[in-house]
Parts: structure tokens; C-alpha cells; sequence
């Protein structure tokens, strides 16, 4: 029987009583979803689960969301190795605040994260729920949004010359990031939106992804969305992940930010990744 448990933080909830390695029944993907929906982060602990059992799971939630400028593991469409190994002197992975791949025209629901190698000490996931940060918004500032659409890229990190291009490559990230001049492209999201599926309101924006605002001066839009992301990652709306080998973890894009931290060299972490595709 499915049993979920609140983390008590901003988000984020543990969910026992069912076994990932076989396929799910229709009433367990409806359970589950609910509380992902609820709960905005999903951990599944103590899941003994292959690549094979990885992507019929995120399958049952909407398909394969599309990742670009990172490799997937060999022999597979869909998989990719999120990996530092314990030596590796490359500046952190994704430890920015950020909702995945926002800069693609349908940016997907969700992210799957598995636990293979997981460091005895450090490597938390930060979340930041951002319907809260929305709900606790001065007017005033929450005014200043209002029908905003930001422009998201993805230059800044995955084009040639960005933190993940070509200088990237010769510190010998473990990681198989491929940049692209595809990464100078543009997408247009408002800073305010609806879930698709709970109708509810938040945020969505993450200085990394978004290089301005529509219609408004740089030297306007910049400092208007420094002072968002400083309010949107603030603590109360957190919640820290703590990882475990064999423990997968399930996060809604579309209410959630998310940022990795490290405290754990000297050790190899690799965790195997999908997403999970927009909804239609």
C-alpha cells in the first residue's frame, strides 16, 4: 500500500509501499501523480531499479522529455549520467538555481533522478517551491511581474563560450556535455504562469536560463531579476533533499527551482536521469 510523508519542509514528501523495478498499476500512477502534484518532489527510497525499470517509470508519467547538449549513457535514448568523480576539479554541476531545460518552447513536467553512487557525506539537492515564493510575494513587487514574459537561452551555459562550452571541456568534466551554437536560441515564458494540471499560480524564471524581459531595457530588467531570484531561493521556501544509494527522486519543473551542492570531494556521485515530457 502507498504511504506518503511529508517532508514538513516547504515541499517534498517520501514515498513508501511500492516497488519501482515492476510495472505500476493504473491506481498507483494516480496516486502517485496526485502527491507529485501536491507535494511538488517525490523520493523513493530503497528502489533496487535498472535503466530499463527507470524509463517505463518516467513513461507512465507522460513520455521523454527532450535533453539537449548532454550525451546520454551509451545503449540508451533517454538516460544521462549525472556524474563527479573524486577527483574532479570542474566547478559543480547545476548549482545554480534553475527549473529544467525552461529555455526549450515546452520545457518538461518533470525531472527523474536515481541514486547509484551516492558520498557518504554532502551532494544535497536544494528545491525551492515556487508557488509559495508567488504566495508570499510583497504586491508590490508581485506587480511589477505581472504579465511580464522573460526570455529564457540557454547561451550562457551551454553555448561554445558559455560555463559549460569549450573551457568547460578541457577541465575534464567526467560529464559528456555537448555545447552548441543551438543554445543561442530564444524562448519566451511569463514570469507568472499556471500549472497546467492544478491550475495554481507561481513562479517561473531562473536567472541561469533567462537573459532578459520582453520589452524592457537591460539595464531595467537586470536588476528586476536579480531581486527575484535573491527572493524565490529564500530559505523559507526550501526544502533540502539528502540522498541515498538506490533512493529515486521525482520533481515537478513547472512548481519547483532545484540546485545541487557539493561537500563530497573525494568521492564519486553518479545518479542516472530522465525527464519526464510536457504536458500535452
Amino acid at each position: 500500500m502507498i504511504s506518503v510523508h511529508p517532508s514538513g519542509q516547504a515541499c517534498g514528501a517520501s514515498v513508501t509501499g511500492v516497488d519501482l523495478s515492476k510495472p505500476l498499476k493504473t491506481d498507483d500512477v494516480a496516486q502517485i501523480r496526485a502527491a507529485w502534484l501536491k507535494h511538488h518532489v517525490l523520493a523513493f527510497p530503497d528502489q533496487h531499479i535498472s535503466d530499463d525499470d527507470l524509463e517505463r517509470y518516467t513513461m507512465a508519467f507522460g513520455g521523454f522529455g527532450v535533453d539537449p547538449f548532454i550525451a546520454p549513457i551509451p545503449g540508451r535514448n533517454h538516460v544521462i549520467a549525472v556524474k563527479r568523480l573524486a577527483d574532479e576539479t570542474s566547478p559543480l554541476f547545476a548549482e545554480n538555481w534553475h527549473s529544467d531545460w525552461s529555455f526549450q518552447a515546452r520545457p518538461p513536467a518533470g525531472t527523474c533522478l536515481y541514486g547509484i553512487t551516492i558520498p557518504p557525506v554532502g551532494g544535497d539537492t536544494l528545491f525551492a517551491n515556487q508557488h509559495a515564493a508567488l504566495d508570499a510575494m510583497p504586491p508590490a513587487m508581485r506587480k511589477r511581474l505581472e504579465g511580464r514574459m522573460a526570455i529564457h537561452s540557454a547561451k550562457r551555459a551551454y553555448a561554445p563560450e558559455g560555463s559549460y562550452g569549450e573551457k568547460d571541456k578541457a577541465k575534464g568534466r567526467s560529464m559528456d556535455i555537448r555545447p552548441s551554437r543551438d543554445a543561442e536560441a530564444i524562448q519566451l515564458h511569463p514570469l507568472i504562469r499556471r500549472h497546467p494540471e492544478t491550475g495554481r499560480e507561481g513562479l517561473f524564471s531562473c536567472f541561469g536560463y533567462i537573459i532578459g524581459i520582453e520589452g524592457m531595457p537591460e539595464a531595467e530588467s537586470t536588476p528586476l531579476l536579480l531581486e527575484l531570484y535573491q527572493w524565490q531561493s529564500r530559505e523559507e521556501f526550501q526544502y533540502r533533499h539528502k540522498w541515498r544509494p538506490n533512493m529515486l527522486l521525482m520533481w515537478d519543473n513547472r512548481s519547483v527551482l532545484h540546485a545541487a551542492t557539493g561537500g563530497y570531494a573525494g568521492h564519486d556521485r553518479i545518479l542516472h536521469r530522465t525527464t519526464i515530457a510536457a504536458s500535452p
